[in-house]
């Protein structure tokens, strides 16, 4: 069977920026698909099983009335072997019903669990801070799993409920109709106590899932930012802060266990209550003869198999609110739409001067949603193939947008940008994504290796390419002093190596790939003067044909650039080179001077 999450991922991105309320349907049914043909087969399995279940008690009716009262032993044997058959029957199409249940559920949970992960890769930087990191692993996990576990038992009883239910009080209507006038009060009662049941557990369990979300927050701040914690002696202030977090949690968990903790001895309550009251009203018509022994044991087994079904169903309610939850939250992720659109039909990069790429930006501005006023407004830069650009300023002042722009993570609000004259918009992003080499502010190792880290962008590199990127990204002498070299392994977001190497290691991850364009968000601010001016002369010499931004904010790493543009409060107050800066711009002179800048150069 094809998983229908390649399908998913791999589906066009969404064409609209709103809620993809239009998209929703498909991609349920598209979930969905691969299993109506398991389905069909599980609905006709509980189907016999339910009906062998049903014909058991009137066979042992049939028995006791016949057989056994009349001494007529040939019918008790061929009874008896019809009896042993039906049970046969149902054990057969039970196990086959949950297996396929199982089946189902546990590939549906790995579909949906797909879905989400494939929708949180188009996601912008809007929409991930939007959510939050804690919430969208909680709702790829625990709440995927809330869903697959309802579902397993959605599946094994959505159709034999139901038949044992209504077929139990047609059989007993069909033993005896005067009987069956208790099920009109037993269950009715069952089904009020029920639905009171959901009703106090429903609120409890949505604030339960974001209680978990808080959790989730609080653990990963924690086990993030550990070292932040200890050097300020904070350990006491997060263990109050998680207690708090964690006794809410507990709390709620134990109302809504309260609650829950009901259901089950109130079922058995009223399914006593209504056998007592069975036996009670059928032993006087017994003795008078108006009522049958085998009758009254059908009807006692008739009404356990309507009773079960009825607390086979509040199991389901039990289960139903938390999965409910749960389901909202991951529609949620599924039916948001990325505010960065693909393009509906994708144009290819123009052809540049020499082969090369150019970005330009036109009037560009930007504005977070909510923002009181644009963290960019009127930028306008060339940045063009074989030439550094540098972006220097204040904090705040715009510097890691404009790169967030040039890869897509977010459009602009205003203007345009373009590659080789074409609007970035008009690329696929796919396209876009493969003209650039980035190095973001927080230098992000994966687990694995360092070949497998380097391999990232182009998995064909060689080991040759892999060490030559290593000594550009001067890191070539810490990595081959590594025991095992390349295959040095990588702990989670690179924590065994130091700063400035997980820098030096995600430039040397950029370079393997070779891009045209090369962009470096304040990536030389671990290294030391001496490492970045190598490392810089080295850039310098390799990526002749490529067009390299650098944002920075130490003087000493933009100085060489081609350009230097200084952003304040989100516009471009000066550009030019350095000589140029420090002739012309009082405020570079400043900054230039507040860095010690003759020490830097030295």
């Amino acid at each position: 069977m094809e998983s229908v999450a390649a399908k998913i991922e791999n589906s066009p991105r969404p064409a609209d920026s709103g809620p993809a309320k239009a998209h929703s349907a498909p991609l349920w049914r598209r979930l969905w698909a691969p299993y109506r043909g398991m389905i069909a087969t599980l609905v006709l399995c509980q189907i016999v099983q339910s009906l062998s279940a049903l014909l058991l008690p009137t066979l042992s009716a049939d028995i006791i009335n016949i057989g056994i009262l009349r001494g007529d032993m040939p019918y008790i044997a061929r009874m008896g072997g019809l009896m042993l058959g039906a049970a046969a029957t149902q054990i057969l199409f039970s196990v086959a019903a949950a297996w396929l249940g199982a089946r189902i559920a546990m590939g549906f949970g790995r579909d949906l669990r797909s879905a989400v992960f494939a929708r949180v890769q188009l996601f912008s930087l809007h929409e991930m801070r939007r959510f939050g990191t804690p919430s969208l692993i909680t709702r790829s996990t625990n709440d995927v799993l809330q869903v697959q576990t309802f579902l397993v038992m959605v599946l094994t009883t959505i159709v034999t409920a139901p038949i044992m239910g209504i077929g139990g009080v047609l059989m007993a209507i069909h033993q005896d109709p005067g009987l069956s006038s208790i099920l009109g009060v037993s269950v009715p009662a069952l089904a009020v106590l029920v639905g009171i049941l959901m009703a106090l557990a429903l609120p409890q369990f949505a604030r339960m899932q974001g209680q978990f979300d808080r959790i989730n927050q609080i653990v990963r701040e924690q086990i993030v930012g550990l070292r932040v914690i200890r050097a300020f002696v904070r350990d006491d202030h997060e263990h109050r802060r998680f207690a708090v977090a964690n006794d809410a949690l507990t709390a709620t968990a134990l109302r809504v266990g309260r609650t829950m903790a009901l259901n089950m001895p109130l079922a058995h309550l009223v399914m006593h209550l209504t056998a007592i009251a069975l036996v009670w009203f059928a032993a006087g018509r017994i003795i008078a003869g108006t009522l049958e022994v085998g009758a009254l044991v059908a009807f006692l087994a008739y009404i356990m198999q309507i009773l079960i079904s009825v607390m086979i169903a509040s199991m389901l309610f039990v289960m139903a609110p938390r999965a409910v939850v749960s389901a909202r939250r991951i529609r949620d992720v599924l039916e948001t739409s990325s505010s960065v659109v693909e393009a509906e039909h994708p144009a290819d990069v123009p052809p540049g001067v020499g082969g090369g790429v150019e970005i330009e930006f036109r009037d560009v501005t930007f504005a977070y949603p909510g923002a009181e006023r644009p963290i960019l407004q009127g930028i306008d830069f060339r940045l063009e193939p074989g030439k550094t650009l540098a972006v220097i300023g204040a904090t705040g002042s715009g510097k890691t947008t404009i790169v967030n722009l040039i890869a897509r993570l977010f459009d602009v609000t205003g203007g345009s940008i373009r590659v080789n004259g074409l609007d970035i918009r008009a690329l696929s992003l796919d396209r876009l994504w493969s003209l650039i080499g980035f190095v973001p502010q927080e230098s992000f190792l994966f687990s694995g290796t360092i070949a497998d880290n380097l391999r990232y962008g182009r998995a064909e590199a060689s080991d040759d390419e892999l060490w030559q990127a290593l000594e550009v990204a001067q890191a070539r002498d810490f990595v081959s002093a590594l025991p095992q070299g390349l295959a040095a392994p990588v702990a989670q977001g690179g924590g065994n190596f130091s700063g400035g190497q997980r820098q030096r290691l995600a430039i040397a991850r950029a370079l393997v790939r070779r891009a045209p364009v090369n962009l470096f968000d304040d990536s030389f601010s671990a290294l030391d003067y001496a490492t970045d001016a190598r490392l810089r002369a080295a850039l310098a010499a390799r990526g002749a044909g490529s067009a390299t931004l650098i944002v920075g904010q130490r003087v000493s790493s933009v100085r060489h650039a081609d350009r230097i543009l200084l952003l304040d409060q989100g516009t471009v107050a000066a550009s030019g080179n350095h000589e140029e800066l420090m002739r012309d711009c009082a405020a570079y002179r400043e900054i230039v001077a507040s860095q010690n800048a003759d020490e830097a150069i030295s």
